[in-house]
């Protein structure tokens, strides 16, 4: 990997992380975060109101990142691709919505011997939420190579 494409890589990841936190913590509307995982687990249906709301999350959530992967390529440099952006921004906002539905990450933990820590909840500690968290940032890494490729 040359200079210039590891800085854009370093770039487009924290620029992708950056909007990541501003997305999830402050433009998602409380009704976004408290729905968004709805599921109706008697029949096994996904809630319309939980993917609704993900949905709409995914939707600003992925407009907060290619704003920062814009305005960040036009103030840095960096000369992104637009196709590869898409595809970054196609690739973090896909595993986004899986990840929040919540569910499927509850099945992932289960597989993978973490069925406890992603129901943690108690000494100041939420697993599923740091379970979503770093599932998030390996795609946003994801997201950054093809970015910067």
């Amino acid at each position: 990997m040359d200079n210039s494409r590891a800085a854009r890589f370093a770039a487009s990841y924290a620029l992708l992380r950056a909007a990541a936190d501003v997305a999830d913590h402050w433009i998602q509307t409380d009704h976004q975060a408290t729905t968004k995982g709805q599921h109706d687990h008697n029949n096994g249906q996904s809630s319309a109101a939980g993917r609704r709301a993900c949905a709409a999350h995914v939707a600003t959530y992925t407009a907060a990142q290619a704003a920062a992967l814009l305005l960040g390529s036009r103030v840095l440099g960096l000369r992104l691709r637009p196709g590869r952006a898409a595809a970054a921004l196609a690739l973090s906002a896909a595993t986004h919505y899986v990840a929040d539905r919540r569910e499927p990450l509850r099945r992932l933990a289960d597989a993978t011997g973490k069925a406890d820590f992603v129901r943690l909840a108690d000494h100041g500690l939420n697993g599923g939420y740091l379970l979503d968290q770093a599932f998030h940032h390996a795609f946003e890494t994801a997201a950054a190579l093809i970015a910067s490729a």
